[in-house]
């Protein structure tokens, strides 16, 4: 099996996050419920222990859909600085005007 790339890994995470996110959020539901009894609820919280790790959605990482960068990313625009600064220059990004760089 060939190793898998950053990039490539986080896919699989996002694909494991939509997978399980509808069953992650009842079982936190029913973890969270104070209304419900102590045994209820510690049941749901190791069922929510059992699901894969990959499938929480804290352990996505924002990456440049440019160059793949983890680093100084923009949410806004989903890219990397210096991805951005290497458009921009190349007139590629509409509204963005080098200012000094």
């Amino acid at each position: 099996m060939a190793k898998k790339s950053a990039v490539n890994r986080n896919e699989a995470v996002r694909a494991l996050v939509k997978k399980f996110a509808e069953k992650r959020a009842a079982l936190k539901a029913i973890a969270n419920d104070e209304s419900l009894p102590l045994e209820e609820r510690f049941e749901a919280r190791l069922k929510l222990a059992k699901l894969p790790r990959n499938s929480a959605a804290i352990r996505i990482r924002n990456r440049c859909e440019v160059t793949g960068r983890p680093r100084a990313y923009y949410r806004k625009l989903k890219m990397s600085r210096i991805a951005l600064r290497e458009l921009g220059s190349q007139g590629q990004i509409p509204g963005l005007v080098k200012s000094s760089w």
